[in-house]
Formats: structure tokens, sequence, C-alpha cells
């Protein structure tokens, strides 16, 4: 692997600027950009190339460290202990991130995530400013079918598995075991593969995957094999240690209940009056609190007075609030925060400095935000996490003989791109000259009769839906001349676009340590950079000893 394309002309076609290119949600883009920044408060974005400052919040941090020292102790994490004194230390800086237990490390993006923390807290490290990185494992989520898909490239071309339908409802991961089902789907799996190295890879999964595993225990096991010493500390939402330590926050979302709808309304009108996008639809009466009963993880919503609650979904009359602020302080481990309350509870729990989100994620931190308000949260800095694409040396090359970009391939049907590099596109031009010819026309025909621009338009988009149908068939004819090529583009956008969605986003970690071996992290590890505005590129050399 290396850091970069062999010639500055091969890089430059590998950079996508993602803000000028349009690649990022709106507020993402807003936030980085310097724009809308007032609607984070307590959290303030930190500006690309620059590092959070002040001091951690003064946060009593001596129980959780213990906790996490315990539980990082008995996945195998090396540095447990060392990790743990320095969350007890007042002076330190944490770096949070996180994301569900997926199957098998999850898709690539759980590693970017990983990555991108550990970096941070080294950065700020060699700055002479204490930090530790922490990853917090969303084990209360309930979304079964994200959780348990894995998405590998084989020989037969991009293959998604999974673990069936989900037997269990409601209930959230950390609470389940994989059972039975988990060597079926190994055995799917295995069928597929067709080299040693594979096979190997998910031996080694095998090894904590198993079926009288949880997902979370299987997850941070797995993770912190295969990254060893520069495993962050991991924090499972569900350790009933981490849970009674979230009491005075859960109670306070649920006595301050009426200031936190208001806050939230509030920031959903300001989002509106602006014309920005809501990330999470407003439930009016829901709260962003979930009651963990039966086994089920319920959302709990307001009766209209305010003094009772139900679970929705739920049968039987209204309980009072009440009951709820008892279960905070006997059973903190049955509440549980929903998307919009997490955040606050992760940021007030760890005395955050320094969180890390994806695109997604950051959508949504300005509503996050009304909750940090009436929790008193005290201030931190939100960081965008940055986006990967990992491509092999000889698909570089490939893409440098044919002149083409990797914001072509992923917008563009590769026929029509290799019709345009081969020279061959003969009806672009001549559907640009008769547009113009059109376009001459428009006003004339407006000087003679107003009413003929509809016909105008019509007549131009008609033509121009004839010319698009025109152009795909002759790329198409000209690409089965240059069949070869047609494959190269084709397997590099597969790589790209895997069952076209974004490879960090569908394609598992297992499925590059089975293409490329353990050496895959190392070489990740090296070339991983900070900087959210682009889309890196990482070279690898399958035959390189990378």
């Amino acid at each position: 692997m290396t850091a970069n394309a062999s010639s500055s002309s091969a890089t430059s076609r590998l950079e996508i600027d993602l803000l000028a290119a349009g690649r990022l949600p709106p507020l993402p883009a807003a936030f980085l950009a310097g724009r809308e920044t007032d609607l984070l408060a307590p959290m303030r974005p930190l500006p690309p190339g620059e590092l959070p400052h002040g001091d951690p919040p003064a946060v009593d941090r001596g129980e959780l460290a213990a906790a996490l020292a315990d539980a990082n102790a008995g996945w195998g994490h090396p540095r447990a202990a060392e990790l743990a004194a320095r969350l007890a230390d007042p002076a330190t800086r944490v770096v949070v991130t996180g994301q569900q237990p997926g199957l098998y490390g999850g898709p690539l993006l759980t590693l970017t995530k990983l990555a991108a923390a550990v970096r941070w807290a080294e950065t700020l490290e060699a700055a002479g400013r204490p930090a530790v990185p922490v990853f917090w494992v969303a084990t209360e989520d309930h979304d079964w079918d994200e959780m348990t898909r894995v998405a590998l490239l084989t020989r037969d071309g991009p293959k998604s598995y999974d673990l069936g339908a989900d037997p269990e409802a409601l209930r959230p991961v950390g609470l389940r075991r994989f059972g039975d089902r988990l060597a079926e789907l190994e055995e799917r799996i295995r069928s597929d593969l067709d080299h040693d190295l594979a096979i190997a890879a998910f031996e080694r999964a095998r090894r904590r995957y198993r079926p009288d595993a949880t997902f979370g225990d299987a997850f941070c096991r797995f993770l912190i094999d295969l990254l060893g010493e520069r495993a962050p500390l991991f924090l499972d939402a569900l350790d009933p240690a981490v849970k009674r330590l979230q009491r005075p926050w859960l109670r306070r979302l649920v006595e301050r209940r009426g200031e936190v709808s208001a806050s939230l309304a509030a920031a959903h009108a300001e989002l509106e009056r602006r014309g920005l996008p809501l990330q999470v639809t407003p439930q009016p009466g829901a709260s962003p609190l979930f009651l963990i009963t039966g086994g089920e993880r319920r959302r709990i919503e307001w009766t209209e007075d305010g003094d009772g609650f139900t679970l929705r979904g739920g049968e039987g009359p209204a309980e009072p609030v009440a009951r709820l602020i008892e279960i905070a302080e006997d059973a903190p481990e049955r509440l549980s925060p929903g998307v919009l309350a997490r955040p606050a509870v992760q940021d007030a729990l760890l005395g955050t400095t320094l969180q890390i989100m994806g695109p997604a994620e950051t959508s949504y931190l300005a509503q996050a935000a009304a909750v940090h308000r009436v929790l008193g949260v005290p201030p931190l800095w939100t960081a965008l996490r940055p986006q990967v694409m990992v491509l092999e040396s000889r698909q570089i090359e490939q893409l440098g003989e044919l002149g083409v970009s990797l914001a072509e391939i992923l917008d563009q049907p590769v026929e029509r791109l290799l019709a345009d590099r081969l020279g061959e596109d003969l009806v672009t031009p001549a559907q640009q000259r008769l547009e113009a010819v059109l376009d001459e026309l428009r006003a004339p025909l407006l000087a003679v009769d107003a009413t003929l621009e509809s016909p105008w338009q019509k007549t131009r988009d008609q033509i121009g839906r004839a010319f698009e149908q025109l152009s795909s068939k002759h790329a198409k004819a000209v690409a089965r001349r240059h069949d070869v090529w047609l494959r190269r583009l084709e397997k590099i956008r597969e790589s790209c676009l895997p069952e076209e969605h974004l490879q960090e986003r569908h394609l598992s970690v297992v499925h590059f340590l089975a293409r490329y071996g353990p050496s895959f992290v190392d070489a990740y590890w090296r070339d991983f950079e900070l900087d959210p505005r682009r889309l890196q590129v990482l070279e690898i050399d399958p035959g390189g000893g990378s």
C-alpha cells in the first residue's frame, strides 16, 4: 500500500473534494464551510486542520475507567489498564466515536471511525495534550438487518449474506447470542471463497464469532484481536456498570421531559426556518428514551398532561412518570437513550472533548444538540470522520491509462466513459450541435408567439431523450468492441460501488482481510489521514507484501 498514486496526474484523477463536489449532506457541508455552526451549541464543529483547544470538562471518570479496564481486559485488550488509567486522569481529553456491533467487524467505515478516534488522540498527545480514544459500541440498537449483513466481493462479483429474518424484533442486539444460524452463514460464505487467504481470514473471525457469543462481545474481541495495541478502549452501551453511571442523565431526561420536548421542537422549527433538512422526523409526544421490557426496546411516549407514559406498540393503561424515575434509579439498564439523546448521555458520561461523527450522524447533530443544552452537557468539539476508498495499484494504473477519474467512475456508466475515452463518441457532438440550433430558434419563435415556449421546450426534451437512448446504445456497441477495457472498468466500478453502494458503507471489514491478509490493517493505518474534506484513496498492491 502506498500513500499516493505514482504521479501527480494520477493523484489528481483520484482526488475528490467532497465539499466542492457536493457529495456531502447539507448540514455537514455547511459546518465544514463554517456556516450554521450556532445550531450545534454547546457543540462546536472543529475546522479542518485545527486541534481542539481548551481544558477537558471537569468530570469524575474514576468508576467508568475501572469498569472499562475490567471489560477491555476481558476482551483481551493488551493496553486496557494503561488506557483506563489515562481515562481516569481529569487532565485527559476523551476522543469518542462509535458504531453498531456489525457482524465480522461491520462495514469498512467502522474501521475508519475507529482509526480516526485513535489518530486524533495520538495527534493531541503529540501536541502535549493527554488524550484517550473511546469507541462506543451501540449494543442497545435493534437494527437487525443492518448489523447482520456481510458484503463481500467474491469471484462471482459482489454478494451479500445475512442471518435471515429477525427472530426477535425490537430486542437489543447486545442481549442476543448468534445461535446456530451463524454456522449456516459461515458455510454459505466459505463455499464462495476460492483461496487460502480468504479462508484464513474467516477462520480468524470464527474464533470470536461463535454461536454462544453475543454481538457486542464478539465485535469487541474481534477488533481488539485485529488491532492489538492500536485498539481504543471499547465501551459496551449495555454494560451494567456503564448503565449505573448513566443514572443521573437518564433521570434528568425524564424529569426535564417538558424542557427536552420544547427544546427539540424549537430546534426542528429553526432548521425548517433556515431551509435545512430534518434527519430525524419529529414525533409529537415521543420521548428520546426507550424502555426495555420483556426483552423488547420500546419507545416511551408521554401522555397529553405529561404526567404519565405509555410504550409504543404496547398494551395497557398509562403509568405515572414517577415509575420511570424509579427505574432510572433502581434498574437503569432498562432505560435506553434514542438517537437524539444518546450523544448527550455519552458526552456527559465521558466528559468528551472531541466526538467523531459520520455524515449521517452529523446531519442530526443540530437536533441532538437540543438535548445537550437541556442536560447541561459541557461544551465539546465535533469533527466529521474521513471517507475512504481502497483501490488496488493495477486499478489505479488502468484508470490512468484511460485518463478516467474516480469521480467519473462513481457517476457515469462505464460504457459511456469508455466510448468517450476511446474517441468514439459520435452521438454527443451531434446532440450538442442540434441543441445549439434549437436554442437559436427559441427567441425568434417567442417573438412570433409567446405560447410557443411550451412546444419548443417539449421538442427539446424529446430530442434530448432520443439522443440519450441513442447514445446509450452506441456506447454499448463501442464497449463490445473493446471488451477487455470494458471488463476492467466494470471491475473497478464494482469495487468502488459494490451493488451500487459506496464501498466503505457496504463491504465488510472482513472482506479486506480475506482479500489482502492481516497486513491490510498495517497498511491502512500507515496511510490513513484525518482530512474530512476529501475522499481518501488508499492504494494497495496485493502482491507487494504490504
